[in-house]
């Protein structure tokens, strides 16, 4: 599988200076950054220990070898995180954590298998922690690398930095008193998409299930970024699933437009959506994202913007099969999510049969 997601050949990189920045920036008028670390101490909350704070910066050619001496910090077992940007309404980001401590070996292969894409990309952050020792290695979506460890600790970290030639300075990206405007910085997707090859949402797909991944928010409730409770909003949801006669080159993809008030409840909304298609066994959910209001298709124009009850509003099921036209796993392509404030993917919404109002 790992195999099937390649690098566009199209785009060249951008550089400051003599600072390569990721393949993902297509323009930016950022200044060079300043290549080396900072360090800040954090003191720990609760049972938390305190901590030094490390970040590195360098240039794109020197970032596999920082990586591997960082990683190495790691102890043997560790939680992968996966930080992505949000198609979601009311989240900018989206972060997802390994449900439960894997081992290391495995974390790194999987990292291995991507790390290209995953170095290249600006839309994504990856990394691992542990909590004995408590370090925490993490690349952000600008390719810097984050990490965090005891006290005890700093004085071997600083010596794996100095021995690649990264030292301390004041400040690595400069200071701004202002957010970055939106020509500063302009991102390019890097996965070749041609001949019907996986983007980067079939990637996230990929690490969620290779390392356990579970979107990190509270399941029960329905808040905003703020945290304000926002009771029902309309939901969109991807599903793939497999027939039920067990030949795995047939199935569908399921599309459904939903009122609900929680991850869960939404969750619950489509199981009892595929108890009506007894010949489809869910798989794994491909997307699951709250959609505003002004932004629903023109088939639910009709439902009014305050809902009170959960519901299934509508469903289109898309059948894949081995023959022509499919992707090489028989799979065809997903359906392109709705638009959304963080403008990842815009696309229309897909028609289907009307469900529950």
């Amino acid at each position: 599988m790992a195999d099937d997601f390649r690098i566009r050949q199209d785009i060249q990189r951008l550089t400051l200076g003599d600072y390569q920045l990721p393949l993902g920036v297509r323009e930016t008028k950022l200044n060079v950054p300043t290549q080396g670390y900072t360090v800040r101490f954090q003191e720990g909350k609760g049972d938390d220990p305190d901590t030094f704070l490390f970040h590195a910066v360098v240039s794109h050619e020197r970032l596999r070898p920082l990586i591997d001496a960082a990683f190495n910090l790691l102890p043997k077992e560790v939680t992968p995180v996966v930080e992505i940007g949000s198609r979601d309404a009311y989240r900018m980001v989206d972060v997802y954590l390994g449900e439960e401590p894997m081992p290391l070996v495995e974390f790194l292969r999987t990292w291995y298998d991507f790390e290209e894409i995953l170095l290249e990309d600006v839309t994504i952050g990856v990394g691992a922690n542990a909590e004995e020792p408590w370090v925490d290695v993490f690349i952000d979506t600008w390719k810097g690398v984050v990490i965090s460890i005891p006290v005890d600790m700093r004085d071997e970290v600083e010596r794996m930095l100095g021995g690649l030639g990264i030292h301390e300075v004041e400040q690595t990206w400069e200071e701004k008193d202002d957010p970055i405007e939106e020509d500063e910085l302009v991102s390019d997707n890097v996965l070749d998409l041609a001949d019907n090859r996986p983007d980067l949402e079939e990637l996230l797909l990929e690490l969620r299930e290779r390392w356990m991944l579970e979107l990190n928010i509270d399941r029960e409730t329905n808040v905003d970024e703020a945290g304000r409770h926002l009771g029902m909003t309309l939901w969109h949801a991807v599903v793939f699933a497999t027939s039920s006669d067990g030949d795995e080159a047939r199935g569908a993809n399921i599309i459904l437009w939903m009122t609900a008030g929680s991850l869960a409840q939404a969750e619950e909304l489509i199981e009892d959506a595929l108890l009506d298609h007894p010949d489809l066994v869910f798989e794994s959910i491909y997307t699951m994202d709250r959609v505003a209001y002004d932004d629903r298709p023109q088939s639910l124009s009709h439902i009014p913007p305050t809902r009170r009850r959960a519901a299934v509003h509508e469903i289109t099921i898309e059948p894949w099969n081995a023959g022509p036209g499919t992707g090489g796993d028989g799979r065809g392509s997903p359906p392109t999510p709705p638009s959304s404030p963080s403008g990842r993917r815009p696309g229309d919404a897909s028609e289907g049969s009307a469900g529950d109002n």
